[in-house]
C-alpha cells in the first residue's frame, strides 16, 4: 500500500512539472550593466535547486569536519565503556569459575576504566549514551564482585572497604534495588561468618517490601535461629511457609521442630501455657507438638487436667489407621495421656472404652484402659486388661510399665509368686 502511494506522488509530480515547463515560455533577464543576460525559466530553477544543494551539502561537510574532534572523543569513550564492561563481565565470569583473586583483579580493572572514562564522559556528554546513574550502578557491582572475591578468600578487610563503597550512593532511585542486593550480600556474608546478629541488622536495614522477599526471609530464618530467637524464627518461618517457600512437608517441619524448641524452652507451667497458647490452631492440632507439650507440663509438675485438654485436640488423630500415625507417636500419646490419668474423667473413660471396642487387638489401648482402671481402682478389670495387654505390647517401656503394674495388682492380692514372676518378667522388658 505505502508503495503504491509514493508511486502516485511520483506521477503527480512527474505531471506538475511536465504541466509547468512544457509550455512555460517565460523569461529571466539578468542585468549586470552593461551586460543583459537573458535565461529560460526553466533553467533559471535548475540553476536555484541546483545552487541550494550545493550550499546544503557544503554546510553539512563543513559540520561534519567540525565534528570530528567530538567524534573522535564519543568513540574513544565507547571503546573505554567496552573495555569497562568487558572488565566486569571477566570478574562475574572468574567469580562463577571458582577464580576468585583473578575475579578480584578484573572487578579492579573494571573499577580503573570507569574512573579514566569519568572526563571523556564529561567532554562527550549524553552523546554517550553512559548516564550518571547507570555509571553508578556499574561502580556498586564492580565493588560488589570484588567483595564477593575477598570474602571467599577471607579478606575481611578489603571486604569491608568494598562494600562500603559499594554502598555510595543509595539515594539515587536508579540503583536502589542494587543497594537492596548489596545489603542482601552483607547479610549473606554475616551467617557464613556465624554473625547472626551482623546480619540481622542488614535485614532490618532493607525496605519494608525488600525485607519480606523470599530471600530476605529465609535469611532473617536461619539468623534467628543462630541467634537462639525461636519466636522470631517461628513467626518468619509461618511467612515463608504462607509464601510457599517451602513445600508443606517441609514447611510443617520445620515450624513443627521450631515450635518444640519453643516448648523445651519454657521452665515452668505458666510459661509452657503461654507458648501453647502462642502457637496457632494448625500448630496445635499437630499431634507431635500436643504430646510434647503435655509431656513436659506434667514433667513441670502442671495441672494434669490442662494437658487432657490439650491432647484431646489430638485424639481423633491419633484415632486414625497406624498408616497414617507411626506407633512410635501413638506410645508418645500413650504415655503423656497415662502421666494425666489423675484428672481423667468419665468423657475420657467412654473414649478409651470407644477405642477398645472398635479396635479389640490393640495391645496399646488395652494398656491405656488398663491404666486408667487402676487409677480408678477397678483392680479386677486392670488386672484382665494388663494381662492380655502385656503379651502383644512391642514397646519396652510400656511392657515394663505393665509388668509393674501387675506386680502391684499380685502385692495387693498376697501372691508372692505372681510379683516375684511380674518383676523379673518387667527387668527383662
Amino acid at each position: 500500500m505505502r508503495a503504491a502511494l509514493w508511486l502516485i506522488a511520483l506521477f503527480g509530480v512527474a505531471v506538475a512539472g511536465a504541466l509547468l515547463a512544457g509550455n512555460n515560455h517565460a523569461v529571466v533577464t539578468l542585468f549586470w550593466p552593461p551586460y543583459r543576460v537573458d535565461l529560460s525559466f526553466n533553467l533559471m530553477l535548475l540553476v536555484l535547486v541546483a545552487a541550494f544543494a550545493l550550499l546544503h551539502f557544503a554546510l553539512k561537510a563543513l559540520s561534519v569536519v567540525a565534528s570530528l574532534p567530538r567524534q573522535a572523543r564519543r568513540w574513544r569513550a565507547l571503546q573505554k565503556e567496552r573495555a569497562m564492561y568487558a572488565a566486569l563481565m571477566d570478574a562475574l565470569a572468574h567469580l562463577l569459575a571458582g577464580r576468585f583473586i583473578r575475579a578480584s583483579r578484573s572487578a579492579e580493572n573494571a573499577l580503573l576504566q570507569e574512573k579514566n572514562m569519568g572526563e571523556l564522559i564529561l567532554d562527550v556528554g549524553a552523546d554517550s549514551g553512559h548516564q550518571p546513574a547507570r555509571s553508578q550502578q556499574l561502580r556498586s557491582l564492580a565493588h560488589l564482585l570484588a567483595a564477593e572475591s575477598a570474602q571467599s578468600l577471607q579478606n575481611r578487610g578489603v571486604r569491608d572497604a568494598h562494600l562500603q563503597q559499594a554502598l555510595e550512593g543509595a539515594g539515587n532511585r536508579t540503583v536502589l534495588e542494587t543497594q537492596e542486593g548489596i545489603q542482601l550480600r552483607a547479610a549473606r556474608w554475616a551467617l557464613e561468618d556465624r554473625e547472626p546478629s551482623v546480619a540481622m541488622e542488614w535485614l532490618n536495614q532493607l525496605p519494608l517490601g525488600a525485607g519480606r522477599r523470599t530471600l530476605a526471609l529465609r535469611m532473617r530464618l536461619r539468623a534467628a535461629r543462630l541467634a537462639g530467637q525461636t519466636a522470631d524464627a517461628l513467626d518468619t518461618a509461618r511467612l515463608l511457609a504462607k509464601h510457599r517457600a517451602f513445600s508443606p512437608p517441609a514447611a510443617q517441619s520445620i515450624i513443627r521442630g521450631l515450635a518444640l524448641e519453643l516448648l523445651n524452652a519454657a521452665h515452668d507451667p505458666e510459661q509452657l501455657s503461654q507458648v501453647w497458647l502462642s502457637l496457632d490452631e494448625v500448630e496445635r492440632a499437630m499431634p507431635e507438638l500436643a504430646v510434647h507439650a503435655a509431656s513436659r507440663l506434667m514433667l513441670l509438675k502442671g495441672d494434669a487436667a490442662m494437658a487432657l485438654h490439650w491432647l484431646a485436640g489430638t485424639w481423633d488423630v491419633v484415632m486414625k489407621p497406624r498408616s497414617e500415625l507411626g506407633d512410635n507417636l501413638r506410645v508418645k500419646f500413650i504415655l503423656a495421656l497415662e502421666d494425666s490419668l489423675d484428672a481423667i474423667d468419665a468423657v475420657w473413660l467412654a473414649r478409651i472404652e470407644a477405642v477398645l471396642q472398635a479396635r479389640p487387638g490393640d495391645a496399646n489401648f488395652e494398656y491405656l484402659a488398663g491404666m486408667a482402671c487402676l487409677k480408678r481402682q477397678l483392680w479386677g478389670k486392670a488386672q484382665q486388661l494388663l494381662s492380655h495387654a502385656v503379651l502383644s505390647l512391642q514397646d519396652a517401656v510400656l511392657k515394663r510399665k505393665a509388668w509393674l503394674a501387675l506386680a502391684g495388682l499380685a502385692e495387693q492380692r498376697g501372691d508372692e509368686a505372681a510379683v516375684q514372676k511380674a518383676y523379673r518378667l518387667a527387668a527383662e522388658a
